[in-house]
C-alpha cells in the first residue's frame, strides 16, 4: 500500500518513523511519504488559507492549493508491476464533521492500494475540494476519529494511518494480534490482558487463566469481554447479531443487563429486580402460565391447576414481597422485544426467582411456602440454610440466557443474608433443568418426594455453598417446585 499525507506541518508526521509503522515503511511492507502543501503555493509568503466567504470566525484553507497538490498526489504512481492499470486513490479529509471512522472503516481503507491524506488546519478545507474530487470518480471519504475538535487533520491522520496500516500483511509480527482485539469481527472489547507475575500488590489473575485448558480460557475471556462491553459501550452489544451467540453468550448477556429472545435480531436491555407490591397479581399469572410446563408429562392437568390455585396465589406473593427472609426476583424487559413466539411488550414480567431463608421469626414461624428440608443435605448442625424455590421463565425467554441471571439474583441474595447453603429440587426426568443448575454451580445431593395435587413427584435435589457460579449456561432452568 502507497499513503500519501499532504499537511502544512511535515514534521508532525515524524512519529510514523516510529515503531511498526516506520519499520513497515522501511522494510517495504509500506510505501510512506509525507508532502508540505506549501511547495504548491506561488506567492512569496507561501499562503494556504484565506477569509470565510460570507462571514465567521478563522480562516479556511485555499482549493486551488490543494487542487494543485492534489492533481498531483493523487496522480503518483502507487505500488503494483509497470504496465498494470494505476490502482484507483482513496482520498481521506479528517474532519469533525465527517462519518465516524471505526474499525470496519479500517477494514475497509486496508483493501485499498493508495490513500492520500489531506490534513486541514484552522477552519478546514474548502469544502469545494471534496465535491470536486468526487465529481472527478475519486473515492473520497471524510473521517471524524471522534466527538471532539482538534487544531488540525494532522492527529486524526496518525491514528488513521496506525488504525489502517496494523491491518496490513506484514506490518505486525502476529497476524492473530489483529483477531483477538477491541472492536475486531466480534463486536466486543477485548478481554482484560495479564502477564507475570501471577500475584501482584494484592491483585491475582483468574487461575483459569493458569489451568492450561485452552476452551476454558476461552470461554472466561469471552464472558470478560462481554461484561466489559456491556459496561463500557452498550451501543455495541445492541448491535450484536443475536443469531451469532451461543448458549454461553447469552447467559453471559444476561447476566449483565441484556437479553437475546429467540427471534430477536439483537440482544435487549433487561432488568432483574426485587418483586415490588404492585408485581404480585402480575406474578400469578406468570406463575399459572409457567408452572405446567415444568411438571413431568404423567401429572393430570387438574392436579397443576389445583396446585396452582393453592400455592400460586396473590396472598403468597404479596407476604414474600414484604417478608425480609425471602428474595422475590423479577425480570422485565423496559424496551420490551421481538420474539419467536409473540413479541415481548415493554415492561411485561417475563421471569421470576425466589430464594426463602429458613429462619423462624419472632414468634417462631418459617416463611410461608418453605418447603420441609431434605434429609441428607451437607450442612453443619449451625449453618444457615435457604431453599431456591422458584426459577421460572416466560416461553417467549427461554433459551435467552435469563434463567441463570434469576439464579444468581436469588443466591446473591441468600448470600447477602449470610446463608451457608442453598438447595432446590426439580423433577428427576427434567434432565435440562439438572444440568443447567449445575452448570450454576449447584451439585446433585439426594431426593425427596413431592406433591403436585393428588400427585407424589421425585425430585432430584441438588445443592450449592453461595459464592462464585460455575461457568453459566443460557437453557431454561426449568422450575424449581
Amino acid at each position: 500500500m502507497r499513503i500519501d499525507v499532504v499537511t502544512i506541518f511535515p514534521d508532525y508526521l515524524r512519529a510514523l518513523d516510529l515503531s511498526l509503522i516506520g519499520r513497515a515503511a522501511a522494510g517495504g511492507a509500506l510505501d510512506l511519504a509525507v508532502h508540505d502543501l506549501r511547495e504548491w503555493t506561488t506567492d512569496r509568503h507561501r499562503t494556504v488559507d484565506d477569509t470565510p466567504i460570507g462571514g465567521g470566525a478563522g480562516m479556511v484553507m485555499k482549493p486551488d492549493i490543494w487542487g494543485r497538490a492534489l492533481d498531483e498526489v493523487l496522480a503518483a504512481p502507487g505500488p503494483g508491476p509497470a504496465g498494470e492499470a494505476r490502482p484507483r486513490p482513496v482520498l481521506i479529509i479528517p474532519t469533525p464533521a465527517g462519518e465516524v471512522f471505526t474499525q470496519r472503516t479500517a477494514e475497509e481503507l486496508a483493501g485499498a492500494q493508495h490513500l492520500v491524506l489531506a490534513c486541514g488546519r484552522y477552519e478546514g478545507i474548502d469544502g469545494r475540494v471534496a465535491r470536486h474530487y468526487a465529481q472527478q470518480g475519486v473515492e473520497v471519504r471524510e473521517l471524524s476519529i471522534g466527538d471532539y475538535v482538534l487544531n488540525g487533520g494532522e492527529a486524526a491522520a496518525l491514528v488513521i494511518i496506525e488504525a489502517v496500516a496494523r491491518l496490513l500483511p506484514g506490518v505486525l509480527g502476529n497476524p492473530d494480534s489483529v483477531v483477538e482485539e477491541s472492536h475486531g469481527s466480534s463486536g466486543l472489547l477485548e478481554y482484560e490482558v495479564h502477564t507475570r507475575p501471577t500475584a501482584w500488590r494484592g491483585l491475582e489473575v483468574d487461575p483459569v487463566l493458569l489451568s492450561g485448558d485452552h476452551a476454558r480460557i476461552a470461554r472466561a475471556r469471552r464472558d470478560q469481554s462481554i461484561a466489559r462491553t456491556a459496561a463500557r459501550r452498550p451501543d455495541l452489544i445492541a448491535a450484536l447479531d443475536a443469531a451469532a451467540l451461543d448458549a454461553q453468550d447469552r447467559a453471559a448477556l444476561a447476566a449483565h443487563g441484556w437479553v437475546a429472545p429467540p427471534g430477536a435480531p439483537h440482544p435487549r436491555p433487561l432488568t432483574i429486580r426485587p418483586a415490588r407490591a404492585a408485581d404480585a397479581a402480575e406474578l400469578v399469572d406468570l406463575a399459572t402460565r409457567t408452572f405446567p410446563d415444568a411438571c413431568p408429562g404423567h401429572i393430570p392437568p387438574e392436579y397443576i391447576r389445583q396446585h396452582v390455585e393453592t400455592h400460586l396465589t396473590p396472598e403468597l406473593f404479596s407476604c414474600w414481597i414484604e417478608d425480609e427472609r425471602v428474595g422475590l426476583f423479577v425480570a422485565e424487559l423496559p424496551e420490551g422485544a421481538p420474539a419467536a413466539q409473540a413479541p415481548v411488550p415493554p415492561g411485561r414480567l417475563v421471569g421470576y426467582s425466589a430464594v426463602i431463608i429458613e429462619a423462624p421469626d419472632q414468634t417462631g414461624a418459617l416463611p410461608p411456602g418453605l418447603d420441609e428440608r431434605p434429609p441428607g443435605l451437607p450442612a453443619g448442625p449451625d449453618d444457615l440454610i435457604a431453599e431456591l424455590s422458584k426459577v421460572y421463565v416466560d416461553a417467549a425467554m427461554r433459551g435467552s440466557g435469563l434463567a441463570p441471571a434469576l439464579v444468581e439474583a436469588a443466591v446473591a441474595h441468600a448470600a447477602d443474608r449470610g446463608a451457608d447453603l442453598v438447595w432446590l429440587g426439580t423433577a428427576t426426568a427434567n434432565r435440562r433443568a439438572q444440568k443447567a443448575y449445575r452448570r450454576s454451580g449447584f451439585a446433585v445431593a439426594g431426593a425427596r418426594d413431592y406433591r403436585v395435587g393428588e400427585q407424589v413427584c421425585r425430585d432430584v435435589v441438588m445443592v450449592r455453598r453461595p459464592g462464585p457460579a460455575a461457568a453459566p449456561t443460557a437453557r431454561s432452568a426449568g422450575g424449581a417446585s
